[in-house]
């Protein structure tokens, strides 16, 4: 099969495309022919080799953990799939070596879900990771009707989705930081804009009103921004973060490393099938293309997500 793999770690330009053996299916897994593949910071990460201290990694290198495509065969232990399913999945594993980049990948059954027909396949390979992200940090910080939540990074691939699911979880209001640019696509999908940056506890204090305060803060950006969810939030359990678990933890507030979820998954695609959840994109790039679309994420300011074409 072809892929896009890596032998060292570094920039973009180690990724290249490779003939490769076709991936085992174990018992537990599902072999699926992706045919869209969602590009993740954590992508240009493992690339860095910033994630070996935490799994065990292996060359070839294939990154990936998000696919959406069909089934070609299923592991003798797996009853829930057959080949020609139209499936999505979160497809990490508990080793970092054969991702999604390529013709054929072997998911987990724990990760996969059934594709809506109404679901095209772009968007359903941009879903699985940041949409189970943005849904898992939402229950983290206990989401629930009449809340008012802040959203760092709203208009990225997880804060989009976390905005509009922060509303199907029963938010009243919901405030987004982001870049001008981004306001008006903010408002479009049920939040509050606010420029993210230095000032931003007064400007979400004014927005907000009363006490100054919100109910619950998901973040996804780090730095600064988490520093003033604390100063932002009623109570700092009601905080979380995905970028930095020490400062988090040290504040009072939670960290969310995403775990794959087959139901949760199900109920994702579910919702952007019947157009209650937008998946938004920013740019599709053919597969042997997979460097470019890792650099424009490495740049920063992608509004939704970035998908790979396969076949």
């Amino acid at each position: 099969m072809k892929a896009v793999a890596l032998t060292e770690f570094g920039g973009p330009e180690v990724l290249s495309l490779q003939e490769l053996p076709d991936p085992i299916v174990g018992p537990d897994f599902v072999l699926v022919e992706p045919r869209a593949v969602g590009v993740n910071p954590v992508d240009w990460k493992i690339r860095q080799g910033y994630l070996r201290g935490i799994y065990p990694h292996h060359t070839p290198l294939i990154p990936g953990w998000d696919v959406a495509g069909v089934v070609r065969a299923v592991g003798p232990a797996v009853t829930e799939f057959r080949p020609g399913d139209e499936v999505l999945g979160y497809a990490r594993k508990d080793h970092v070596q054969g991702g999604t980049y390529a013709e054929l990948v072997s998911v987990p059954v724990r990760g996969l879900a059934h594709k809506p027909a109404e679901l095209d396949f772009e968007r359903a390979g941009a879903l699985p990771l940041a949409g189970l992200t943005a849904l898992q940090t939402l229950e983290a910080v206990r989401v629930g009707d009449g809340d008012t939540v802040l959203v760092h990074a709203a208009a990225g691939g997880v804060g989009h989705f976390a905005v509009q699911l922060a509303r199907q979880l029963g938010a009243s209001r919901v405030i987004g930081t982001a870049s001008e640019r981004n306001h008006g696509f903010l408002r479009e999908l049920g939040a509050e804009p606010v420029t993210y940056g230095e000032g931003l506890v007064s400007r979400v204090a004014d927005l907000v009103g009363g006490d100054g305060k919100v109910d619950a803060v998901v973040d996804y950006v780090g730095g600064q921004a988490l520093t003033d969810s604390v100063e932002l939030v009623r109570d700092p359990a009601r905080h979380a973060s995905i970028v930095d678990p020490d400062q988090v933890l040290n504040q009072g507030g939670r960290y969310v490393f995403v775990r794959p979820n087959a139901d949760q998954l199900a109920w994702l695609a579910q919702l952007a099938s019947y157009g209650q959840l937008r998946i938004e994109l920013e740019r599709t790039y053919p597969l042997e293309q997979a460097a470019d679309a890792q650099r424009h994420l490495e740049q920063g300011h992608v509004r939704g997500k970035l998908v790979l074409i396969v076949k």
